[in-house]
């Protein structure tokens, strides 16, 4: 009985490997390149599996919960994504992800940021 076990935790080892069963968020550009004052710009996004943009929902969300749709890219190597933010206001801000792994699974996700004035 324990050889058995063993053998099916080697075996679900070996097949779990290489699989990405949700499109999760590994880097984001907010932390290194802050959101200018006033002035359109772009997030960039990377995630461990390829995104289906056409079925994710991406919103913008700021004071008082309201949401906006954002426009999302793809970028120039697979799991990347580029976001389109329209001038802000200086402020606190969120990125509502809602998005969809190539292999169909949902993943969601919040990013929190604040737009300042440089000082």
């Amino acid at each position: 009985m324990r050889l058995i076990s063993k053998l099916v935790f080697v075996l679900s080892l070996i097949t779990s490997c290489g699989v990405h069963a949700h499109a999760v968020v590994t880097h984001n550009s907010l932390a290194l390149k802050p959101v200018p004052v006033n002035q359109a710009s772009q997030v960039e996004l990377s995630f461990n599996s390829k995104v289906e943009l056409d079925l994710s929902e991406i919103h913008l969300v700021s004071a008082g919960d309201k949401m906006q749709v954002i426009e999302a890219v793809p970028g120039d190597k697979p799991g990347k994504v580029l976001l389109n933010l329209p001038a802000l206001m200086p402020g606190e801000y969120a990125i509502k992800l809602k998005v969809f792994a190539a292999d169909g699974h949902l993943s969601e996700d919040l990013l929190r940021f604040f737009v300042k004035q440089p000082q």
